[in-house]
């Protein structure tokens, strides 16, 4: 297994729902009804099941088969999913319970049958996907304990139409890739991926990239000259060298003529104190979540790369920083002058997010106007608020004025529902401008309230007019004579549980959106 942007095993179509090759069958379906043609054999087993175990409907089953290879049959029903409230999530975590059970029957080598259902366009590569899901190991144990890197050897991908193996295929694997290299970097604890070990990772993983390319900005001078809001929030942990913070910027330039640029700026702090306004009564566990934004982004670019669309152009940054507390540490009250010449007040050291993006979306705006047909994004574990409003498991989109104009957010929601990655539409309004306007003479901008997010009317979209506001994005709204598309992702919600594993949210949608049309 490649030590960076691999898969969590081998994966290999097949037209033969009784491989040999395999030692189990895991059967994904909604119904019995669905298992027609050479499906239909399996109807025999599931039916003598069923006279004996009325759960057959609602839970995985594991039957015993009377053969040397496949031993075992695993069916796992989706449940309904003609409500209106179903989704083709019910098909992800089928396949994920299922595999799951085969794997804790033993199995190192199962075959996932995804039975034929055009309830969802995509019921195989979300089934796939989500099998997929459940064999990831953790970065940390795959380099600390070897004997279990894998879970399973191989999975064997049953296809009915042969014709769709070599896309099923290429598709799912460009997407767990990048979801791996997301969970690597957003999972793994704050020690083993600390800024500096970010971007060695980043480094390695595309060192023989003929399509991406990565620079690091590590130089301090330059972090203060360049990005001051970013470097009030690593003022302190710079004193420490295994801690100080970097700016990973990545690129890629498709074959052809550029139709359209993506630029993304991905929120990556590595530890959340809450900085001297600490977090207190147990709030800190799981901070070193903080860096799923910029995981993304990088997960994004390993996506490209083995995709490689033509037409489009993708550059990408990575605000790597921790947010440390002691005697160095950015206080409530300072001002800070921003790269857009904005002078921000701080209100809380606990909103160090927006602060560690806010100067690297000014440089995105800046190399915008000279790109051709522009969409500048951030993309973040950004509020509590997130969670509070739309609860977990949903990217939430908010567009500006000019992405508004082209109905950006439902288009890249429509693209969540299809891949079972699904987000929910918020709307940036007057009132979230206003919140953020300076109080006094003394500056333009007010980077937050003294409450947590979660506390705070309207607390996740607020930052996204702070964003826009401190970064000179305002001055390329609807009202501009170059008017720029900005969306904010806030993924608090959709990155992933903890305790537990990462998602890799939204890569699947933002492939699905802008790689694979």
């Amino acid at each position: 297994m490649a030590r960076y942007g691999g898969l969590p095993c081998q994966v290999e179509a097949t037209s033969d729902h009784n491989d040999a090759r395999s030692d189990s069958i895991v059967l994904v379906a909604s119904s019995l009804d669905k298992l027609t043609g050479n499906l239909e054999l399996y109807k025999t087993v599931l039916l003598a099941q069923l006279k004996v175990d009325g759960s057959l409907h609602s839970t995985v089953s594991l039957i015993a088969l009377p053969l040397e290879s496949p031993k075992a049959f695993v069916f796992s029903p989706t449940g309904p999913v003609n409500r209106d409230y179903d989704d083709v999530r019910r098909f992800a975590d089928a396949a994920g319970a299922g595999i799951k059970r085969a794997i804790a029957a033993g199995s190192k080598c199962p075959l996932l049958i995804c039975a034929p259902d055009d309830t969802f366009p995509k019921t195989s590569l979300i089934s796939l996907l989500g099998a997929l899901q459940v064999l990831y190991v953790p970065y940390e144990i795959r380099q600390d304990v070897p004997a279990k890197a894998q879970k399973a050897n191989k999975l064997f991908v049953w296809c009915e139409n042969a014709a769709t193996q070599n896309s099923l295929i290429q598709h799912a694997a460009a997407i767990e890739s990048g979801r791996l290299v997301a969970r690597d970097i957003g999972g793994s604890d704050p020690e083993r991926m600390a800024a500096p070990s970010v971007s060695q990772y980043v480094m390695d993983l595309f060192r023989d990239s003929s399509s991406v390319k990565v620079s690091v900005v590590s130089d301090d001078n330059t972090l203060m000259n360049s990005y001051p809001l970013f470097s009030a929030v690593n003022r302190c942990a710079k004193l420490v060298e295994r801690h100080q913070g970097r700016i990973i910027k990545l690129e890629y330039v498709g074959e052809g003529q550029v139709q359209k640029t993506l630029m993304f700026v991905g929120k990556g702090v590595t530890y959340d104190t809450g900085g001297a306004d600490i977090k207190a009564g147990g709030h800190m566990a799981g901070m070193h979540r903080d860096k799923c934004g910029a995981a993304t982004v990088a997960g994004f670019f390993q996506t490209l790369d083995l995709l490689k669309p033509r037409n489009i152009k993708v550059i990408g940054a990575m605000a790597m920083v921790r947010n440390s507390v002691g005697v160095e540490s950015y206080v409530a009250d300072e001002i800070i002058t921003s790269r857009a010449g904005k002078r921000v007040r701080v209100g809380n050291t606990d909103a160090e997010g927006r602060m560690a993006m806010a100067d690297v979306l000014c440089e995105m705006k800046q190399k915008a106007v000279n790109e051709v047909n522009p969409h500048l994004f951030t993309i973040a574990t950004l509020t509590g608020h997130a969670i509070r409003a739309m609860g977990p498991k949903y990217t939430i989109v908010m567009d500006n004025g000019p992405a508004f104009k082209t109905k950006h957010a439902q288009a890249l929601q429509a693209a969540g529902d299809e891949m079972g990655d699904p987000f929910e539409i918020s709307t940036i309004r007057r009132e979230d401008y206003e919140f953020h306007k300076g109080k006094s003479e003394y500056e333009d901008v007010l980077q937050c309230n003294n409450e947590p997010s979660s506390a705070t009317p309207r607390g996740h979209q607020s930052p996204a007019a702070f964003l826009i506001m401190s970064s000179g994005l305002d001055a390329h709204g609807v009202d501009s004579k170059t008017p720029l598309k900005y969306s904010h992702l806030d993924i608090a919600g959709s990155s992933g549980p903890f305790p537990g594993i990462p998602t890799g949210a939204p890569i699947p949608a933002l492939t699905h959106m802008h790689l694979l049309e």
